[in-house]
Formats: structure tokens, C-alpha cells, sequence
């Protein structure tokens, strides 16, 4: 799986895991909501500082994002 759509795959689910919809988490952390969609979609590659910054406000191990999904 590319990296992409692993960091967005793990962000839609931890997102979803805290009840949050993409407007609100976004609204919360200073994201615009479509670039967390482009994110989750797998069609932007966010730079290690903004995921660093998602990992924060979902209060979780930066590494978390990287994990390989759940089959």
C-alpha cells in the first residue's frame, strides 16, 4: 500500500474513532477541511511537520499514521 493512502487510511479511522467529522477536526486544528479529505484519500502528501501536527491533535503516536491498516 503507498504511504499515502496508509497515512489516510489510519487518519480516517482514528478520526472517526473520536466521533469527529473532516469539518469538525479540521475546524478544531487549523486544517482546512479538504485538505484533511485529499489526506485521507491518499491524494496529498502532507509534509512530515503536518502530520506530526495531525498525530497532536489526535493524540497519538506519530507512528500510529504509519502502521499498516487492519485487513
Amino acid at each position: 500500500m503507498d504511504v499515502r493512502k496508509r497515512v489516510g487510511t489510519n487518519l480516517r479511522r482514528l478520526r472517526s474513532e473520536t466521533g469527529l467529522s473532516q469539518e469538525r477536526f479540521a475546524l478544531e486544528h487549523g486544517f482546512d477541511r479538504t485538505y484533511i479529505s485529499g489526506i485521507e484519500r491518499g491524494a496529498r502528501n502532507p509534509t512530515i511537520q503536518v502530520v506530526q501536527r495531525i498525530a497532536e491533535a489526535l493524540e497519538i503516536d506519530v507512528m500510529e499514521l504509519f502502521a499498516r491498516p487492519a485487513e
